[in-house]
Parts: C-alpha cells; structure tokens; sequence
C-alpha cells in the first residue's frame, strides 16, 4: 500500500495585515529624541570663564608663594648676619654714651650725634624684623573663629588710642553666626593693621567702621574709615613689599597683611575715594 503525498500548504497573507507585519519584522533606524532639560550654552562658557579665571589666580598665588620662599631662603640668612653684628652696635653706642662726660666742651654736640645714629640702628633693627616676620614661614593654627567676637575683642583694645585721636569706633552686628576657618592670632594682627592705618588716614577724626557678614562660601570682614583715601595710581601698590607713603613706616604691613589672608586660602582687597574714606574687604573661607 503506497504512502499519501504530503499535501503543501500555502499561507496566505490578507491585505490588511500586511504594512502591520512590515511595521514589525523591518529594523527601524530612526533615532530617537528623548526630551530632556535644555543646556544653556552661555551659562557654560560663563562658568568656564569663571573656572579659568580661579586656575590662572591661583596659578599666580602659587608662582608668588615660590618667590616668597626662595626669598626666605636667600635672605633670612643674610638678615640674621647683619643683626647679629647690629645688636653688638647698638650695646656698644649705649656704652659710648655712658662714658661721655657732661662737662666735656663738646659734650651736647656728641650726645646729639650718638642719639641719631642710635635711633637710626634701631630703625634698621625693626625693620630686619619686620623683614625676618614676612619672609620667615607662617605656622597656621586653624580654628573656627566667629568673626563677630573677634571685631569686638579688638575694638575694646583699641578704643583707647581712637578715642585720643578723636576717631569713634562703630559696629554694625552681622546678620547671623559667621565662622572662618583661621588663626585668630593671625587675624587679628591683620586687622589691628588695617585699624591703625585707618586711624592715620584721619587726624583729624572721624568713623572707623568694623563689619562682619556671609556672602556665599566667604566669610567678609570689612575695615572702613573716613579718612582722606587713596588715590586710584596709588591702590595697586599698597601691597607691594617696602611700599608706603606714611613716615617712617617700613611698607610691609599691608604686605604682611595679604600674605596672611592669602596663607589661609583668602584675599583681601580694597574700595577708596579719595576725600571719602578706604574699604578694606577680608575674605575667608567659612567653616564648612
């Protein structure tokens, strides 16, 4: 008995389903745009802008932190030879001056010249150690300080020696709790600076204004006087080493000034008038 053929079987597609299954079996290379937040283009090349800025600022910070300490290296050295010598000077001139007789003919002629050279060696002697202090390294001794107690630490200081120059003192609170991370033997010795040149920008008195306030990741502490100003030429040098406009003053202050600040990873600027008075701005990092 012979098998049956098998029989063949034909499928067949109706019309309506064929563009369904031509939808489904053909690959579909069509991207696809998911909706996302729109990028602002300018905001970024503001904030790189702003990011380039900070990488070439502490770029320079770093080129000046190199000089400073090759500085030290070179000089500290040579200061310390000449102080040495300078303070044996100075021991024998007060020496000299014990064995001048009063009733030498020339005796007032030779006193008045002992005194000038001794105040001139003592001149040469503060500054070599104001010299030894901005070149020497700065051991940093990080603590939350809050700014406010601080401002009125000092001003109890120094409200004294204002008050004999007829400066008043004025405080303006801070809105909240402002903490730095700082030395506060440092800070405060920056800002006795700040308050006693602004003491000198005014004999004949005036406001001495001490703030202290929040601004972002900063901590701001302002030093305001009324005094006479700095001329616009005149600002870009107050922080220049050896530069100083005052009598006998040796142009380190300010200098010594910025270096602090900037050791504790902050700046300090200046806005002045001339005839109108001298901002000095403070910035230090907050306490995170």
């Amino acid at each position: 008995m012979s098998a049956s053929p098998t029989p063949t079987i034909t499928p067949t597609i109706t019309p309506t389903l064929t563009p369904v299954l031509t939808s489904v079996l053909t690959p579909v290379f069509t991207p696809v745009l998911i909706p996302g937040p729109s990028v602002d283009v300018a905001q970024l090349r503001a904030e790189l802008a702003r990011l380039q800025a900070e990488l070439a600022d502490a770029r320079q910070h770093l080129a000046a932190s190199e000089r400073l300490a090759e500085l030290g290296t070179l000089t500290g050295g040579l200061a310390h030879e000449i102080k040495n010598p300078l303070s044996t000077v100075q021991l024998n001139l007060q020496l000299l001056g014990e064995d001048i007789h009063l009733d030498w003919p020339s005796a007032n002629r030779v006193v008045s010249r002992l005194k000038t050279v001794q105040r001139e060696t003592a001149r040469l002697r503060e500054i070599l150690d104001d010299f030894l202090r901005y070149a020497g390294k700065l051991e940093l001794d990080l603590q939350a300080v809050d700014l406010q107690p601080l401002i009125e630490d000092l001003v109890d200081f120094f409200h004294p020696q204002a008050e004999l120059a007829g400066v008043k003192i004025r405080v303006r609170p801070a809105a909240g709790y402002v903490s730095v991370r700082a030395d506060p033997r440092l800070i405060k010795q920056t800002v006795l600076n700040l308050m006693l040149n602004a003491l000198q920008a005014m004999p004949d008195g005036g406001d001495l204004i001490l703030s202290a306030s929040a601004e972002g990741p900063w901590g701001l502490l302002h030093v305001t006087d009324t005094g006479s100003g700095i001329s616009t030429d005149r600002q870009a040098k107050v922080f220049d080493a050896y530069y100083s406009t005052k009598k006998g003053g040796t142009g380190l202050g300010l200098a010594m000034s910025r270096r602090i600040i900037r050791e504790h990873g902050g700046e300090i600027h200046l806005a002045s008038e001339e005839g109108k008075g001298t901002d000095f701005i403070l910035r230090l990092p907050l306490v995170k």
